[in-house]
């Protein structure tokens, strides 16, 4: 779908037109730099790649700074591809703003979710606990029992147990574009926004 790539700098409340407070999400919208086209012939596919932010270019392998050079680009640090954008009306090194959007549409927005590390059943899952009594010991945490008796003798896949919580790829849909500051490359999106300040969001229709 067509859409950018933008940092997410925090969250803030803001008024509207009929004094109603409002949650928000700061994204910085681009721009996008048109870094590559996909296509059908040559690809089997359509879609463009955006990139977004800068990047020294001693961090570049020599290859892909050849690209750059050769386009008159500077290097990105993100690039990632969009698909259903009309190839057409695009080149490389085209620039693509917040303008892309209209306050009062619905996005979808894409982002990596706060890594929490290793993480127990409570934390991880909601479990309730035990009790400590009749004998229990340091067990008010623990998951309980997690295998079978003699058939099937192991352990389903996806059982809810112990482990890395968080650090996923994260897509909340129907976020509605609040307020749009286009000289500034600031979108403001009603609600809350997968991942941690700084992160890299991308945003869709």
């Amino acid at each position: 779908m067509p859409g950018l790539l933008s940092k997410k700098l925090g969250m803030t409340n803001i008024f509207s037109a009929d004094g109603q407070m409002v949650t928000v999400t700061v994204l910085e919208a681009g721009p996008c730099q048109v870094v590559g086209i996909k296509t059908k012939e040559k690809d089997g596919y359509e879609a463009l790649q955006l990139g977004f932010g800068t990047k020294k270019e001693k961090l570049v392998s020599k290859p892909v700074m050849g690209q750059y050079k050769k386009n008159n680009l500077t290097p990105s640090s993100v690039i990632k591809e969009f698909d259903n954008f009309s190839i057409s009306e695009y080149k490389v090194g085209d620039s693509l703003t917040v303008e892309l959007f209209n306050e009062g549409e619905k996005v979808k927005l894409t982002g990596i979710s706060k890594g929490k590390g290793f993480q127990g059943v409570m934390k991880r899952h909601g479990f309730q606990g035990a009790q400590r009594t009749h004998g229990q010991h340091d067990r008010e945490r623990a998951p309980g029992s997690i295998g079978s008796s003699s058939y099937p003798s192991r352990v389903f896949k996806g059982m809810k147990m112990a482990g890395r919580m968080g650090n996923n790829r994260v897509t909340i849909l129907n976020l509605r574009v609040i307020k749009i500051i286009p000289e500034k490359n600031i979108i403001m999106v009603n609600g809350a926004v997968p991942g941690a300040i700084n992160s890299i969001v991308e945003i869709k229709k």
